[in-house]
């Protein structure tokens, strides 16, 4: 059953690797509902969904794709196949998980990752966060000795911004703007072998 709080919006994790998962435990933890796809069979990996709650539903890429907001957790460069799932993605938020360590900037062409992913996820809105963690460490519970872990967001809209950040509150998480994701997003991902200022940096907030 949906959290009461997050019946307006639908959501989905496409990529169900350490990463998706440490996401789908985020939501099972608050007994949100959440889809969970990747390219295969979801039958594939349905013993894995349940093992983590039964609020995390395995289905196929083209019933995830229908979900309000998106969480983008797979290799950076798969993102331009998932982006074709769909024509539009007009009125759907992206949010952008993935990293692009070892990525040149002329490979981006001088662009912001998140920057990059925007553009392929045509009429999407973009919020680039949940990606300065290992999964390791997304994957705890972030209530920690009475205070939230941050996770960071960036993105150009600002509603959508808003969005994200009260879904990550209602996750258990302190989540902190960092702005556009061509200045703030910068922050959060890799610059060719080495990582942006704020990558890995496990931080807790106390009220």
């Amino acid at each position: 059953m949906r959290n009461s709080e997050n019946k307006e919006a639908s959501y989905a994790i496409l990529g169900f690797g350490k990463i998706g998962h440490a996401l789908a435990r985020a939501f099972a933890r608050k007994d949100i509902e959440v889809s969970v796809a990747t390219t295969r069979d979801p039958e594939s990996f349905a013993a894995d969904a349940a093992a983590i709650g039964s609020t995390i539903i395995p289905t196929t890429l083209s019933e995830a794709v229908k979900a309000d907001v998106i969480f983008l957790a797979v290799r950076f460069e798969s993102h331009p196949d998932v982006a074709k799932a769909l024509p539009s993605w007009l009125g759907k938020i992206i949010v952008d998980v993935t990293n692009t360590y070892a990525m040149s900037s002329d490979e981006l062409g001088g662009r912001s990752s998140a920057r990059v992913v925007a553009q392929a996820f045509t009429g999407g809105k973009v919020v680039k966060g949940f990606n300065h963690l290992g999964a390791a460490i997304l994957a705890q519970d972030p209530a920690v000795h009475g205070g939230r872990r941050v996770v960071f967001l960036a993105s150009d809209d600002d509603n959508a911004a808003t969005q994200i950040s009260t879904l990550a509150y209602n996750l258990g998480f302190a989540p902190i703007n960092l702005g556009g994701i061509s200045e703030g997003g910068l922050l959060v991902q890799s610059h060719g072998n080495t990582w942006g200022q704020l990558i890995f940096k496990d931080l807790v907030k106390f009220n």
